[in-house]
């Protein structure tokens, strides 16, 4: 599905549009060198899981040398390779045309959509309060510390510091990403959830027994198939998880699974829309209630006292 994502022309200072650069050309040498964006985490990689994130942006960058991806992107490299955090990004900004732009590492397995629009929604709010507006928002860690690879900056800010700092220092390469945080006004938000990112082996495992602790599994399992299967349709799992134990429970065990295939397939021939999903679970859900109800109708003439309809003798 690797294809490279036409960029877009959003208007300047359009508060609906973003684009996304994602850095993914590290060398992750805490990780022995490893393909850290490769990296399963719940079945998925690294860096696929840091696109369904940002998979509503109009352009997604992705600065790495190109590989599949589970979404569309715009490839880009920053010259030499290996140029460090700021090269990149500035390879990256080349591709995108939004006002908004959210800058993100391709290492955090626990980033969602919510936190994107947090990021987003915080900079909006940022820009209208503070004096002189705000040039960007970051995520903090637990320990207090800035993200500023978990963020969401105004384009024309970065753009700016981005070519003064080239100036001052006769290019970007090796540069630290603090020397970019120091120049610009931001503020800053915390999740301490969002904001883990996986730099060694004991990260991965932390990130992996996490995903399959009982409260996150079956959401992290339904996100993994949608990903895998390229479906991007929010459905009201509760509602399908109603109906496969009505049918497990009123019809027979295998049906449950059967029936949410059957419910899946027909919502697909109908449009494929969350409500089409809900019309077909609801007709399914019906039919499994007038089956149970059949068979305790049965039940209930069986266990009655049999009565004699020839008249009385006596």
């Amino acid at each position: 599905m690797t294809e490279n994502q036409p960029p877009t022309s959003p208007a300047a200072g359009d508060a609906d549009g973003y684009d996304a650069v994602v850095l993914a050309g590290g060398a992750a040498r805490r990780l022995g060198g490893a393909d850290k964006p490769g990296v399963r985490v719940g079945g998925r990689a690294l860096l696929d899981r840091v696109l369904a994130a940002c998979a509503d942006a109009r352009t997604t960058v992705v600065v790495a040398d190109p590989r599949p991806t589970a979404r569309p992107v715009t490839w880009a490299r920053e010259d030499p390779p290996g140029g460090g955090p700021l090269a990149a990004l500035a390879a990256g900004l080349q591709h995108t045309a939004a006002d908004r732009v959210v800058v993100l590492s391709a290492d955090l397995p626990f980033l969602d959509g919510r936190t994107v629009d947090r990021l987003l929604s915080t900079l909006d709010t940022a820009g209208e309060e503070a004096e002189g507006g705000a040039d960007g928002v970051v995520l903090t860690d637990p320990t207090g510390r800035d993200q500023p690879l978990v963020a969401a900056y105004r384009a024309r800010h970065l753009h700016r510091t981005l070519a003064s700092l080239g100036t001052e220092h006769g290019g970007l390469t090796g540069l630290p990403l603090r020397l970019l945080t120091a120049a610009l006004n931001l503020t800053r938000i915390s999740d301490p959830v969002a904001s883990f990112d996986c730099d060694t082996w004991d990260d991965i495992a932390t990130a992996r027994a996490r995903i399959r602790e009982h409260g996150h599994v079956l959401d992290e399992w339904i996100s993994a198939v949608k990903d895998e299967l390229g479906i991007d349709l929010e459905v009201d799992t509760g509602v399908l998880l109603d109906l496969a134990r009505d049918a497990a429970h009123g019809v027979a065990r295998p049906a449950a699974p059967l029936t949410t295939f059957l419910v899946g397939y027909a919502a697909a021939r109908a449009g494929g829309s969350p409500e089409a999903v809900a019309e077909a679970s609801r007709k399914a859900a019906a039919l499994a209630q007038r089956w149970a109800e059949e068979e305790e109708a049965d039940d209930d003439a069986k266990s009655a006292p049999e009565t004699d309809p020839r008249p009385d003798a006596g």
